[in-house]
């Protein structure tokens, strides 16, 4: 089912390990030179930059190419357009498989956009050809959710196909579209997808250990990290995205009312599930997990208030920045404190160059999208400019030198 052989990202794994390896010292040039050329791989890779700069183009040239067709053959029908956009879909798919089976084409941007445009114009083209016009008269309106379902299915394949981990939080994007068709109740909604992402949790959970030591096991950790995270905002009722799906169909804050008994349940669970999903990563030393339930422990502080319906104060952002740094400081000192640097196999010294990479690669994005505050001010139009007439005051030259 893999697009890749398990021997060529078995490579792309560890010349990976490698990079790192070298970029904190654990390696000199030459044992790292004569180790990469001993894992040669016949992918073609770039950058983070280039993969972003030929992923958009590639999304304009398929963009552009679809609006001629359009313009050539003008359809009217609506049927007709979504059969277009259909059979766009599984050209664009088709010329992934093309660019990963002939070019080789490894995370390079192109074979990512026209996978993520055949799931694109897939949904599109189910939209149109079933659900609208006039065929949306025949079409039962319960039937719509198989446009969502079309595209999480789809994305559950590339992820599964290719490897994209976008690909698995977008189909659980497309989950989050399918309860408004099911129900009207919002306690409904929220059960449906905290259901289906506990579903996809136990399925993830059950397959990760035949992966553990693989270069899967990456995927499942960021799979099973992302579970955690839609289960939680399922559960968590003020930063719920099933709330705010309802909010952008034109619907009033106030009409969202819920259960008493279930409200009080919904906030019990946001207490107990951080402690559990930070148990899971510690106990499997599965980073992904751990940043999860650290960042799901802080939204439960955050929306602590928002649950009991108690007032905010200007401070609080402030006592929760305190309250973290505190809890850094302890644990980076407990940490250093144990013999080595290591407590139950966890150290706070930086072991993988993976950590700085990202940083560089923050700082730069975050430099090159901020407006730059040392502009000078826009000069005069030259108007009341006089020069000297040319004279430079310097070894006696002057005009008529």
């Amino acid at each position: 089912m893999r697009a890749y052989s398990a021997a060529s990202e078995e490579t792309v794994r560890t010349r990976n390990l490698l990079k790192d390896w070298a970029g904190e010292g654990f390696l000199t040039q030459a044992q790292y030179h004569q180790m990469e050329q001993e894992t040669g791989c016949e992918l073609r890779r770039t950058n983070i930059f280039l993969r972003l700069v030929l992923f958009l183009f590639t999304l304009i040239i398929v963009g552009a190419a679809a609006a001629l067709i359009f313009v050539i053959l003008q359809p009217t029908n609506q049927q007709t357009i979504g059969i277009l956009l259909l059979i766009f879909s599984g050209i664009c798919y088709a010329a992934a498989e093309q660019a990963v089976s002939q070019a080789r084409l490894y995370r390079y941007g192109i074979e990512e956009s026209l996978a993520v445009c055949s799931v694109a114009f897939l949904c599109a083209g189910l939209q149109v050809s079933l659900f609208s016009g006039p065929s949306y008269s025949t079409a039962p309106p319960e039937a719509e959710f198989l446009v969502p379902a079309a595209g999480a299915i789809a994305s559950l394949w590339l992820w599964q196909r290719f490897g994209f981990h976008y690909a698995f939080l977008a189909a659980m994007i497309f989950v989050l579209w399918l309860p408004g068709y099911w129900t009207s109740s919002q306690m409904a909604r929220h059960l449906i997808v905290a259901t289906l992402y506990a579903t996809g949790l136990f399925v993830v959970v059950t397959a990760r250990p035949r992966y553990r030591l693989t270069y899967r096991n990456d995927e499942y950790s960021i799979a099973e990290a992302l579970l955690w995270l839609g289960i939680y905002l399922a559960i968590n009722l003020p930063f719920s995205p099933v709330n705010l799906l309802v909010h952008w169909w034109g619907a009033p804050p106030n009409s969202i009312a819920f259960s008493r008994p279930f409200y009080l349940v919904t906030w019990v669970v946001t207490w107990c599930l951080p402690p559990v999903v930070l148990a899971r990563g510690l106990r499997g030393k599965d980073r992904a997990v751990i940043v999860v339930g650290i960042a799901i422990a802080i939204l439960t502080l955050v929306s602590n208030k928002s649950y009991l319906g108690w007032n905010r104060n200007s401070w609080d952002p402030m006592l929760l920045g305190a309250l973290l740094i505190g809890v850094a400081v302890f644990t980076r000192r407990w940490l250093a404190n144990g013999p080595s640097g290591i407590r139950c196999g966890f150290t706070a010294q930086r072991l993988s160059g993976k950590d700085k990479s990202w940083m560089n690669i923050g700082a730069t994005a975050f430099g090159l999208g901020s407006q730059n505050a040392s502009i000078p001010s826009p000069q005069g139009n030259g108007s009341d400019v006089h020069f000297g007439g040319g004279d430079s005051g310097g070894g006696g030259a002057s005009t008529k030198f």
